[in-house]
């Protein structure tokens, strides 16, 4: 599937892809929501496997132009909505909703750059106000699947279970096996009583190389970049 991205700035990584990936073991149906879409790389992967509505939310001027023409390159029936995330407000609710949201502490060195800053860091997109957006809009059994930064793990799951959102799926994404986890993804449900499942962990590289797992989900995705300026 091919990709427009910018020549200079913020671009999208692995971290999406493994996302995409995670998203894609609890089979999206429905209205499907991405916050924050940047270039549109994680819905579209999703709209191309699965039967869903989508819609992209994404305030960055830049970012939406690539992901309008992504959409276009990629002929999927999607909505663009060029807004900020918490005034978003739609006609209805959505069965699915992920995100790869801004999530760097504010604590570590930021980058100068405006467009790179808006797509790291979470003072754009704090956790507690992201998450209460998420309940106003999910439907009562609806999903919500994200990825963050696994050293906020604790707070993650407090703001959750404080809207009723609770953390079904549980995984951890270490660089190598003898690394701390950089990563979690999780997928948490809408008025959920399941007990939380903590999944085995990913491990990306075997060595200099990719491991095979992750060598599996690069060719499941099948993405192409282009970089360009718009």
């Amino acid at each position: 599937m091919l990709f427009y991205q910018p020549e200079k700035g913020y671009r999208f990584n692995s971290d999406s892809i493994f996302l995409y990936d995670f998203a894609s073991r609890f089979s999206p149906r429905g209205a499907l929501l991405d916050v924050g879409s940047g270039v549109g790389v994680i819905g579209l992967l999703l709209a191309r496997d699965f039967p869903v509505h989508l819609t992209m939310v994404e305030k960055q001027p830049m970012m939406a132009a690539y992901a309008a023409r992504n959409i276009a390159a990629s002929g999927i029936d999607a909505e663009l909505v060029r807004e900020d995330f918490l005034t978003f407000q739609p006609k209805g609710q959505f069965d699915f909703i992920v995100s790869n949201p801004p999530f760097y502490h504010p604590e570590v060195v930021q980058s100068e750059d405006e467009n790179i800053n808006a797509c790291r860091y979470n003072t754009h997109l704090p956790i507690a106000p992201f998450f209460g957006k998420v309940k106003s809009l999910i439907a009562p059994r609806g999903r919500f699947v994200f990825c963050y930064d696994a050293s906020q793990t604790a707070p993650l799951l407090s703001e959750l279970e404080k809207v009723c959102l609770k953390a079904e799926d549980l995984r951890f994404v270490h660089p190598k096996a003898d690394r701390p986890a950089k990563l979690v993804l999780v997928h948490a449900r809408n008025n959920s009583r399941a007990r939380t499942k903590v999944h085995p962990p990913f491990i990306v590289f075997a060595g200099k190389d990719y491991g095979e797992e992750a060598q599996k989900i690069f060719e499941k995705a099948r993405t192409h970049t282009i970089k360009c300026q718009i």
